[in-house]
């Protein structure tokens, strides 16, 4: 398959079709897993309209008004990340704390070349944010989204990849990419590019893989380990990237293993204190090798791995007042949803989410089902104790009529 789209293959969305198809690369989800997912690169012209996501006034808002600390921003120029010193302060009577953005500092550093990068925007600006959310329903997979505005002909880093895969979205002005193949297929998190500096800049001499300037509306989709080096052209660029924190195998062998340890705690040969002497005894190795095979054969590492998963985010936003309201005014008509993003999933009569975890009379186990499908149900219909139980637990939310 080409790393190229030049366009879409439909000018309307298709029913049912989520953010992947409609808004990043005009592919199916099942296309785009079979021939482009954690696979190849791939470029999509006019992928969409991103002017509703984030914009120039946008960054405006959250450097100058929102009062937003570090790690939120960080700032780069030729490669090199500035000091955070160099860029906040405190912020005056009421609010000194001294690691506020500074908006003087930053528009200094800016007119100087050096691009601001707005870290973790799926927590600090709404439309991200739900973007953000919506992506990774439909992969199963994290997602952080930083925005990166650099200065006409400038760059904020050298080449390099990440750990994650990547979707860039373009939102203004214009920025040259160069994209090359891996040096080190499918990193894992604590395999970053400065370990294999020499090979990253050795291989980013060569030919590109892809060599394009990204516009307004266009999309990048780059697997983790694929290197990357971008420099704004006439304009201040601005841009999104949408980063997938992927699951791994290893991943998976990793909590494959807690829980057969977890297991072996439980059997007194393993608690055994080894004999006296500086080596360990073969026999002694040959054991646990033996019972630590078993323990990882019988193991049964999902209800970990759910919980870390659920650990890797965050439900969606949640308004105090609001739920409150809710509570107070909570009658048999009352429309309520299930709260999105909770990674929700019933186990037996234990519901456990992002918020916590609740357990429930068999009673009551049709409308807690009903209610994972994510449609909206009115008090009356599921139980007004089992709602409110529900709505003081922030699992569910009132939905707009």
């Amino acid at each position: 398959m080409s790393s190229l789209r030049t366009e879409l293959q439909s000018t309307g969305a298709t029913p049912g079709a989520g953010v992947l198809e409609t808004r990043l690369t005009g592919l199916s989800q099942e296309e785009f897993a079979r021939d482009v997912w954690a696979r190849t690169a791939l470029l999509t012209r006019r992928a969409s309209d991103f002017s509703d996501l984030f914009s120039a006034e946008a960054v405006d808002e959250l450097i100058s008004r929102r009062g937003l600390r570090t790690p939120f921003l960080r700032v780069a120029k030729d490669g090199a990340t500035l000091p955070e010193q160099s860029f906040t302060s405190s912020a005056g009577v009421g609010a000194t704390i001294s690691d506020q953005l500074d908006d003087t500092a930053l528009w200094r550093a800016f007119a100087d070349g050096a691009t601001l990068v707005l870290q973790a925007l799926q927590r600090t600006w709404g439309p991200v944010a739900d973007l953000s959310a919506r992506l990774s329903t439909e992969l199963g997979h994290p997602v952080q989204a930083n925005g990166y505005v650099t200065p006409p002909q400038n760059r904020g880093f050298d080449d390099h990849y990440d750990v994650h895969d990547v979707f860039v979205l373009q939102i203004e002005g214009t920025k040259r990419w160069l994209v090359h193949e891996p040096v080190h297929c499918d990193p894992l998190r604590d395999q970053p590019w400065t370990d294999r500096r020499s090979a990253v800049a050795e291989a980013a001499k060569g030919e590109a893989h892809i060599d394009t300037v990204l516009e307004p509306g266009d999309a990048l989709y780059l697997p983790r380990g694929w290197l990357h080096a971008a420099q704004a052209q006439g304009n201040v660029s601005i841009h999104l990237t949408l980063g997938i924190h992927n699951w791994t195998r290893y991943t998976l062998a990793e909590h494959l293993v807690q829980t057969a340890l977890a297991m072996l705690r439980d059997d007194i040969q393993m608690r055994r204190t080894l004999p006296l002497g500086v080596d360990t005894p073969a026999e002694d190795i040959d054991f646990v090798r033996k019972r630590l095979v078993a323990a990882v054969t019988e193991a049964d590492s999902a209800p970990l791995f759910h919980r870390t998963r659920r650990g890797q985010g965050r439900p969606a936003a949640l308004g105090p007042l609001a739920q409150l309201k809710a509570v107070d005014g909570l009658s048999p008509e009352s429309p309520v949803r299930l709260r999105a993003s909770l990674e929700a999933r019933l186990e037996g009569p234990r519901l456990s989410t992002r918020v916590g975890w609740l357990d429930f009379p068999e009673s009551d186990l049709p409308s807690v089902t009903r209610l994972l499908d994510g449609e909206v149900s009115t008090a009356g219909d599921l139980g007004v104790e089992l709602v409110e139980r529900l709505l003081r637990a922030g699992v569910l939310v009132p939905a707009r009529q």
